[in-house]
């Protein structure tokens, strides 16, 4: 099973939850890894020594850690951490936005923040890009830096024609949806070469109805990417969640910046962000 839910105490609703989980798995991607392997090798590695490259308890100026994408998005930093809000239109590409780490991190890495869903939206999606690079064609260097003037419409396809990457869409609704439901969570590895968009980008499976990331309720939320696996958990007071894909099947990522992709009308906070790489790799 690769879809798994963990919650403190076990309940009903955890147990009908997971068995959704488990008849979406294998009726839609097959039988995987048994769950307890899977919370076994996140268990393992989560408990590694890992050592804090990035460092922003999102309190102080964003401008100190982050880069911009995106001409109308609104950031305020305050006390209880980093207000982000991509444009107000909807189905506007001068409504996108992205926030990069001006640091770049290299090999296994770790990614732990916590994320709070500040809009009411239940259309278009929320982002994490892991290590990103320019497609090294003419006008679109490896170092994303060189081109950021490309990006001040942030356009979605700017960067999955353009850039080498992982993402990872959470709290993240089909465009035109109507169902507060019907939420996902789906990683993809951009392929530029290939010119094809976002077709074949997919790791499976995908994470259907999972009922987290509700408005205003703060989430804590590790990533672990590491060569040919990539691990999302994320907990609230309430529920918890841990997502896996093998990642082996497509070219790995090596290294690059850290991004936040807001879509249009999207807004979170974002709080006590930290990157981390595995103490053996220094």
């Amino acid at each position: 099973m690769k879809s798994i839910l963990r919650k403190e105490p076990f309940t009903a609703k955890l147990l009908f939850a997971a068995i959704l989980f488990l008849i979406d798995a294998l009726v839609n991607h097959g039988c995987g890894q048994p769950a307890s392997a899977v919370i076994k090798e996140y268990d393992r590695l989560s408990a590694l020594p890992w050592v804090t490259e990035f460092k922003d308890p999102c309190t102080g100026n964003w401008t100190d850690h982050w880069t911009l994408d995106g001409k109308n998005a609104q950031l305020r930093n305050n006390e209880r951490g980093m207000d982000f809000h991509a444009g107000p239109r909807r189905k506007d590409d001068t409504s996108h936005a992205v926030l990069w780490t001006k640091q770049s991190f290299s090999g296994d890495i770790r990614i732990d923040y916590e994320y709070t869903k500040l809009d009411p939206q239940i259309e278009a999606v929320t982002i994490l890009y892991i290590q990103a690079t320019g497609a090294g064609t003419p006008g679109f260097d490896e170092d994303i830096s060189k081109w950021a003037k490309k990006r001040t419409i942030a356009r979605m396809a700017t960067y999955f024609n353009n850039m080498n990457l992982i993402h990872i869409s959470y709290a993240a609704f089909n465009i035109g949806n109507k169902n507060p439901r019907a939420d996902y969570i789906r990683a993809r590895r951009y392929i530029p070469e290939a010119s094809a968009g976002l077709r074949n980008t997919e790791f499976k499976p995908d994470y259907r109805r999972t009922g987290m990331f509700q408005q205003s309720i703060p989430h804590k939320v590790t990533v672990i990417k590491t060569a040919g696996d990539l691990f999302m958990h994320i907990r609230n007071v309430e529920d918890e969640l841990l997502c896996h894909w093998h990642t082996d099947s497509l070219p790995q990522v090596q290294h690059g910046p850290i991004g936040l992709r807001h879509m249009w009308t999207r807004a979170a906070r974002y709080r006590d962000f930290r990157i981390s790489s595995p103490a053996e790799q220094e």
